[in-house]
């Protein structure tokens, strides 16, 4: 990193459930230091569907209150945009939605150019201004910063509220670019591997059942095996299938256990937890109405690890796959490569 690498620094992720803004002063005083502060803001759920106006004001209105806070609102920084959904990026400061997924709907958004609406929304507020200088997707973060430390990174994964990955492709092989040296990071969009029909024999009833119930049907099925915003959902439908057939509480069921969304990802995180996870499991099937015997808690432990070993077994499949391509793509006999990875599943499950 050369000297231009120093100054204040704005940063907004916008991706999963919150968003986050980051302010991060980079010092290059012979000691090379980073400083940060950010906040978290909610996107409540009615905006996720709302409209893309809407959204946009919303953050505009998040950043104002971040800057007030920090009391930098007179300056112009630049801002790097983490903006995690499949776009078409065209140029470093332009990426056009393609779609939206992970339970965000917002209208007149698709096709368009976020970075753009971006703009207009903090344009039209009118008390400050900042340079948007460049958007990426969290996979392509995450590498990065990685690579900051470990020059040997060169795959990025994530495993949140939805699942991507990026990784370093040779120029020869990138045909949209003119020129064969070097290389360039590929962001896969991996959640949607299986969309054209491949993992038919591997998905389940309860993965059909999933996607029927979303709000992008037939889109984005291999992330609906894995990720944050599903995993829960699998495992209250499995239980609610067992206790249907008679086999798990009784046959007991309650309004609580068949409402969609109410057994929630870190219930799984939790339940699996080494010492207090059968306890978590008899304190969070309680609270929804049930009764659990001794043996429904051990059935529900068990569910939830078959769930998250399969999504876990299916993340190292497709990760193989990518860090082969990338030993044939340099012909060596052994790879040394390292992966940077970010996301809550990967951070929260035990």
């Amino acid at each position: 990193p050369g000297p231009a690498e120093d100054g204040d620094f704005l940063a907004l992720d916008l991706g999963g459930t919150n968003f986050r803004v980051l302010r991060v002063k980079v010092s290059d005083n012979g000691l090379q230091k980073v400083e940060m502060e950010n906040q978290i803001y909610a996107i409540p759920e009615e905006l996720m569907r709302g409209s893309g106006v809407q959204l946009f004001d919303h953050i505009a209105e998040c950043l104002a209150n971040f800057l007030d806070k920090l009391q930098i609102k007179d300056k112009k920084l630049p801002l790097g945009f983490t903006f995690s959904f499949p776009c078409h990026q065209t140029k470093l400061d332009e990426s056009t939605l393609v779609m939206w997924t992970k339970g965000f709907k917002c209208s007149s958004v698709e096709g368009r150019d976020v970075v753009s609406l971006l703009r207009k929304s903090i344009k039209k507020r009118g008390d400050f201004d900042i340079d948007i200088v460049a958007v990426v997707n969290d996979t392509v973060g995450t590498m990065m910063t990685c690579g900051y430390d470990d020059h040997n990174c060169e795959v990025g994964l994530i495993v949140g509220t939805g699942t991507n990955a990026c990784y370093m492709e040779e120029m020869r092989n990138v045909e949209l670019v003119e020129g064969d040296e070097g290389r360039m990071c590929i962001n896969m969009e991996w959640g949607a591997f299986g969309d054209d029909g491949v993992l038919n024999d591997i998905r389940t009833e309860f993965d059909r059942e999933i996607d029927m119930g979303s709000l992008n049907p037939g889109q984005q099925l291999f992330e609906k095996m894995i990720s944050g915003m599903y995993m829960g959902e699998l495992v209250r439908l499995i239980l609610v299938r067992m206790a249907k057939d008679g086999v798990l509480f009784g046959g007991r069921l309650t309004a609580d256990l068949l409402t969609t969304g109410h057994f929630e990802t870190r219930f799984v995180s939790a339940i699996e937890k080494e010492k207090e996870g059968l306890q978590k499991a008899h304190e969070i099937l309680s609270k929804l109405g049930l009764e659990p015997s001794h043996e429904d808690c051990l059935a529900t432990l068990r569910i939830c690890q078959i769930v998250s070993t399969r999504s876990a077994s299916l993340c190292g499949a497709t990760l193989a796959a990518v860090l082969r391509r990338i030993k044939d793509n340099k012909a060596v006999e052994r790879l040394r490569s390292t992966v940077g990875v970010d996301g809550s599943v990967y951070k929260k499950h035990p």
